[in-house]
């Protein structure tokens, strides 16, 4: 894992969930960041639940911390496992 890598996994894991509390590292809802190309960060989200009320907000924390580690340029969010994932996915990488 690189050193960008870490960092992005260290800040989007100190996201609160809203509902417990817990951080996302406690959590185990991230999956795994990559760097796909250089400044180019990919994280992948599994929400709490299926049908995870707030999976679009977490997607969208995730992309603004991420976007704030330094050496980032940009940031794509995939959420695995919500009904509405593929919706989620476009609306948070649009642009």
């Amino acid at each position: 894992m690189s050193e960008l890598e870490k960092q992005v996994e260290k800040v989007v894991g100190e996201l609160l969930d809203p509902e417990t509390g817990l951080s996302f590292a406690e959590m185990h809802l991230i999956q795994s960041v990559k760097e796909i190309e250089p400044g180019t960060v990919q994280v992948d989200f599994i929400p709490s639940s299926p049908y995870c009320p707030i999976a679009i907000r977490l997607a969208m924390d995730i992309k603004r911390k991420a976007k704030n580690v330094p050496g980032v340029k940009k940031a794509i969010v995939h959420c695995h496992g919500h009904i509405m994932e593929e919706s989620i996915n476009k609306t948070v990488n649009q642009g």
